[in-house]
């Protein structure tokens, strides 16, 4: 022993450890009586050195009996900040992972980096625990432990905001309510154990997590609000007769009809929806005119008020679909459709008309699950289940339902999930298409009270997710038509 140096056993500190100092250098540390003869053991001292020579060893704040330690809260402690810490992972990686790999825009791609680089920081505070709980081996681990911390209190503060505006349950609720919860009280234990003592500048640490919160915060409102509502969905469309043609054997007229749509704006666009329709209309006529018909109607619906004619009959020439559900115009794509509409050149009709009506969806904003929206489905077959329906009670129609996502993950999980529900008609009449959007995939409402508040709910969420309908029409003289020389 006369070639060691002596040992001096420093006083216990809050948590009960206790360093081990030789030469005025700390070499060690220890939670009991047998950790300490291990680290001498370690240091070249003999294992039946004698603890209580005081010419070989010193003990201040305490004899060789003064353990503090209490290892199962401490133990217990550190268990609840790594399963926190590991759970804020798993949450951070499920919103960021799909807007990583899968969003539209750059903006969005880099919020879901983000995400999943703070997913990151928090494993890597998970396994910071281990040595803040243990020996602190390095004074940097607290501050890493702080920093998982309020990674976890700022996204978990951030989804029950987005919770608390509509309150819609989601399975999510059930992790980031209890997270947030976590992340205040283990807050204040860091802060009372004043884990930024140790580092070198504590001050610029501090600015340094503001300033990420802070980017992170405008980079998430500009990917989440301000970029899918400040670029304009723009789309054009026109629907227009070509030169008619008499048919040589038989009194027909056949009548081109173009379609044509162009996305001209800089956003994607889903079709929802759409149908055209050509028709032809006849109304009575009066030389003398009978004043204004239709005043009301005109002011009420915008239609037309008329002097010399009556309301008009309409009749369903043709209609169809256009483009079909589920399909999607990028910028700058068109889409033009050719049809050749038969008359009979007898056909008592003033005018010919035609009408193209198209829903579509702004895929900034959203994402449709195409392969189960484009599948249809005939209301009038029994093998439909649900969504069978007697054609004597609710006609026949054809739907297409399917799920849809936000653009931004953070935003379903914060909300319900939400289904298209798409359906479109023909019947004596005519043909139109109606579109829903709930939280119920079944889009028959039981009754008129339900009906009624899945109608707010279906305009709230077109709102929210940019979907909007665009028209175009066109109208003829049917003389012009029939009166063309035969060819």
């Amino acid at each position: 022993m006369e070639n060691k140096q002596k040992v001096v056993i420093q006083p216990p500190d809050s948590r009960g450890l206790r360093y081990v100092s030789v030469g005025g250098a700390t070499v060690g540390s220890a939670w009991s009586l047998r950790d300490l003869r291990r680290v001498l053991r370690h240091l070249g001292y003999p294992t039946d050195m004698d603890l209580h020579d005081r010419s070989s060893i010193s003990w201040r704040g305490g004899d060789s009996g003064t353990w503090p330690d209490r290892t199962w809260m401490r133990r217990t402690t550190g268990a609840l900040l790594i399963i926190g810490l590991l759970s804020s992972t798993a949450l951070l990686a499920l919103i960021g992972i799909p807007d990583a790999l899968g969003a539209l825009t750059f903006s969005q791609r880099m919020t879901g980096y983000l995400f999943i680089l703070s997913a990151a920081a928090e494993g890597v505070a998970a396994l910071a625990v281990l040595d803040f709980y243990g020996k602190r081996q390095s004074k940097y681990t607290g501050a890493i432990v702080l920093l998982g911390t309020l990674i976890t209190l700022a996204i978990c503060s951030l989804l029950l905001i987005l919770w608390l505006q509509e309150k819609e349950f989601t399975l999510y609720l059930l992790l980031y309510a209890p997270l947030w919860l976590w992340s205040v009280w283990s807050l204040v234990l860091l802060l009372r154990e004043r884990v930024w003592r140790g580092l070198p500048q504590p001050k610029k640490f501090a600015a340094g997590v503001v300033a990420t919160a802070l980017l992170a915060t405008i980079n998430l409102a500009y990917s989440t609000v301000y970029q899918p509502n400040s670029v304009p969905l723009l789309f054009r469309l026109s629907a227009r007769f070509g030169t008619p043609v008499n048919d040589p054997n038989r009194q027909v007229v056949h009548l081109p009809l173009i379609l044509y749509a162009k996305n001209t704006g800089k956003v994607a666009a889903y079709v929802v929806n759409d149908n055209y329709y050509v028709y032809g209309s006849r109304a009575r006529f009066s030389e003398k005119g009978q004043g204004l018909q239709d005043r009301r109607d005109a002011m009420v619906w915008g239609d037309d008020a008329r002097l010399y004619t009556g309301t008009p009959e309409i009749t369903t020439v043709s209609t169809g679909q256009f483009y079909g559900p589920g399909a999607w115009l990028e910028p700058g794509e068109e889409f033009s459709m050719e049809k050749v509409i038969q008359l009979p050149a007898s056909a008592r009709f003033d005018e010919i008309g035609a009408h193209l009506g198209i829903e579509v969806m702004r895929m900034d904003r959203g994402k449709v699950d195409i392969d189960e929206f484009a599948i249809p489905h005939y209301s009038w077959e029994k093998q439909e289940g649900s969504l069978y329906c007697p054609p004597d009670k609710c006609g026949e129609f054809v739907t297409h339902r399917g799920r849809l996502r936000h653009n931004n993950n953070i935003v379903n999980v914060t909300r319900r999930p939400v289904y298209f529900n798409t359906m479109r008609w023909v019947d004596a009449k005519g043909a139109d298409f109606f579109t829903s959007m709930s939280s119920s995939p079944n889009f028959i409402p039981a009754d008129e009270v339900a009906a009624e508040r899945e109608e707010d709910e279906s305009t709230r969420e077109k709102d929210r997710y940019g979907v909007y309908y665009v028209e175009a029409s066109t109208a003829i003289p049917y003389a012009a038509v029939r009166k063309l020389p035969a060819t």
